[in-house]
């Protein structure tokens, strides 16, 4: 009987399509990312390998057998937030199926009332929404304030000379966790000819997490969200509501590291 299981094509159709699913990531989890030439090395080194082996190049043989030993340690050294990330991304994002995201941002009406009085005045302004991926590393880092999420609340944190102004808000838990919270920098180095640290840090933190930031500009006062890598700015209060609700609600998402429908022109 369990022979029988074992053969059937159904497990052959479901070994097929674990597979495909899982190519499929790694092919999402590589575009247009630095990991692509890594994966394009390690690409070449197999293709070697085959063909030393088949023409019975004992010493080339080894001398690739040791570099393709190498060469995935030092990717998994060199590469450990994007392999975090993808691990991540694998067991809680929608691919799977096994956790869902909220389907609404905590008390976004404040925020969103806090980013446009932030944006007319000027004043710059991050802010992160926990989501799935908790952040409590990033808010132990921070001052811990454990307050109720109003926009008089995130205005005050952000207006200068305070002493909480300087660096991010994380919102967790239908709190604020923690203000002035350094973030991670993206590593991506183009964009640091078109962005400034702001706007780098908020990258940064969504390509390790699955949360949402919301950028002001101090320079621009342009209102920016940042989620999984992507940015979009220049959003009116509108155009800000509208973009949480794509994000939380309809269940679209941005390619990694992908599309910009807004590319920044000044730093922030």
């Amino acid at each position: 009987m369990w022979n029988h299981i074992i053969q059937s094509p159904l497990i052959d159709l479901l070994d097929i399509l674990i597979v495909a699913y899982l190519l499929y990531r790694l092919i999402v989890f590589i575009k247009d990312t630095r990991v692509i030439q890594m994966f394009a090395g390690l690409a070449f080194l197999l293709v070697l390998s085959f063909v030393a082996t088949s023409l019975h190049m004992i010493v080339v043989g080894s001398i690739i057998s040791t570099l393709k030993t190498v060469w995935v340690v030092a990717f998994i050294i060199i590469f450990q937030p994007e392999l975090r990330s993808a691990l991540t991304n694998l067991g809680l994002r929608r691919g799977m199926g096994l956790f869902r995201a909220e389907d609404q941002v905590p008390a976004e009406e404040e925020i969103i009332q806090a980013a446009t009085r932030l944006s007319k005045r000027g004043l710059g302004a991050l802010i992160v929404i926990e989501r799935e991926v908790k952040l409590s590393d990033w808010i132990q880092k921070g001052v811990p304030l454990d307050a109720e999420i109003t926009a008089a609340t995130l205005e005050t944190i952000f207006t200068p000379p305070g002493p909480l102004h300087d660096g991010a808000v994380i919102i967790s838990q239908g709190k604020i966790a923690a203000a002035a919270v350094v973030l991670p920098i993206t590593e991506q180095e183009e964009l640091g000819y078109v962005l400034g640290t702001r706007h780098r840090a908020a990258i940064g933190i969504s390509e390790l997490s699955d949360c949402v930031v919301i950028v002001v500009s101090e320079e621009t006062r342009a209102i920016s969200v940042v989620h999984d890598g992507h940015i979009k700015r220049g959003l009116s209060q509108e155009d800000l509501a509208l973009e949480l609700g794509r994000i939380y609600r309809s269940g679209e998402k941005g390619s990694r590291r992908g599309r910009r429908s807004k590319q920044a022109r000044t730093p922030a």
